[in-house]
């Protein structure tokens, strides 16, 4: 196996227009035809459109108790970039172009490895995690097809370390309500809905930064805020889109609890559009991971703050550690770049594993 075919898989994949939003891919777009063809007749491929764009790609060849995944979708490109954001630019050490990072870096090596070995191997490719869904592997552990599988290797970037524990990830929207009128009115003080809203973001954030799980508090964060109309009209609508990310072995349905009871106006509304438990999930140790682990001589890192969908397939009782190349802190960036020596590092790690899995 050589790099050279990793570079090149990777320079087809930045090529193709994944960025998420807009959600445009459908089960007909091209990179499904295009890995097809790299993957060729060995593998049994099931593809599945979920709507929204939210397509997931099962590939198979023999019969595999490993499963990796690998999300296509990438964050959307930002205006003002170095490089060309959808095309694979060398300089020195690195590549740069938008998912070469998150994560079709390690897509690339598998694909390359899926060409030079006639092992069993098994890769799904979805579509919908940077969009906070998780939609594809949702629906992939609840059918049969998960069932062959017995360890998932999530090929987020971790500096190709096995990650076996990271935050959870819960997203909520809020709608406070009160009484339109003019300003002038003293009640503007308790009916005005954006105040009801500022005095439970207040509280909201003096209640996380109190709370402590074994030296780790939540990540709270207010990230959007809207209402009213004029300064001189008393609004009577106010939202807002918060998110929190929680230690493992914490419960984002008792934290959302927790924080709506904050609200003394009585007023709001909660939806949440996402909830993605924390690694391990409750009541799941990392045991079986860390085993797992431990048998291919994998170097193992410490807890990170990023949410995977490895949670996901844990909570269904699929063990899954995170391991892919690249840093979280290349990914999202205004350049998103990888090493060659992660891709060169990751090659060979998977290689090991495709080779000598049983």
């Amino acid at each position: 196996m050589a790099l050279a075919g990793v570079l090149k898989h990777l320079e087809s994949l930045v090529a193709f227009d994944t960025q998420n939003p807009p959600r445009s891919l459908d089960a007909g777009s091209p990179i499904f035809g295009w890995i097809r063809d790299v993957l060729g007749s060995g593998f049994e491929i099931e593809v599945t459109d979920h709507g929204l764009g939210r397509i997931s790609m099962l590939a198979v060849r023999g019969k595999p108790t490993l499963l990796f995944n690998v999300h296509l979708d990438t964050v959307p490109v930002i205006e003002g970039s170095r490089y060309p954001a959808l095309e694979l630019t060398r300089d020195e050490n690195r590549v740069y172009g938008r998912g070469s990072c998150d994560i079709k870096g390690a897509a690339a090596c598998l694909l390359e490895i899926a060409g030079a070995t006639v092992k069993p191997m098994a890769m799904l490719f979805t579509t919908d995690e940077e969009g906070a869904s998780g939609c594809c592997v949702s629906e992939f552990v609840r059918s049969r097809q998960s069932r062959a599988f017995k360890q998932v290797v999530v090929a987020e970037p971790t500096d190709c370390l096995a990650v076996m524990s990271h935050r959870g990830y819960l997203s909520v929207k809020g709608e406070f309500s009160g009484n339109s009128g003019h300003s002038s009115e003293p009640r503007a003080l308790k009916d005005n809905a954006l105040h009801k809203l500022s005095a439970w973001v207040a509280s909201a954030v003096d209640r996380a930064a109190q709370m402590d799980t074994q030296g780790r508090r939540p990540c709270f964060n207010v990230g959007e805020v809207h209402g009213g109309i004029k300064s001189n009209v008393i609004a009577d609508q106010a939202n807002l889109h918060w998110s929190a990310r929680l230690s493992p072995g914490d419960s984002n349905e008792e934290f959302l609890k927790l924080m709506s009871d904050l609200d003394e106006s009585d007023s709001a509304q909660w939806h949440v559009p996402f909830s993605g438990p924390p690694l391990p999930t409750d009541g799941m140790g990392t045991s079986q991971a860390l085993a797992f682990v431990n048998k291919y001589g994998i170097e193992a890192g410490g807890a990170v703050d990023f949410w995977t969908e490895a949670s996901l397939f844990a909570q269904a009782g699929l063990p899954a550690i995170v391991l892919g190349p690249g840093n979280i802190a290349q990914a999202h960036v205004l350049d998103e770049w990888v090493s060659i020596d992660q891709l060169e590092l990751a090659l060979n790690i998977y290689t090991n594993l495709v080779e000598n899995h049983d």
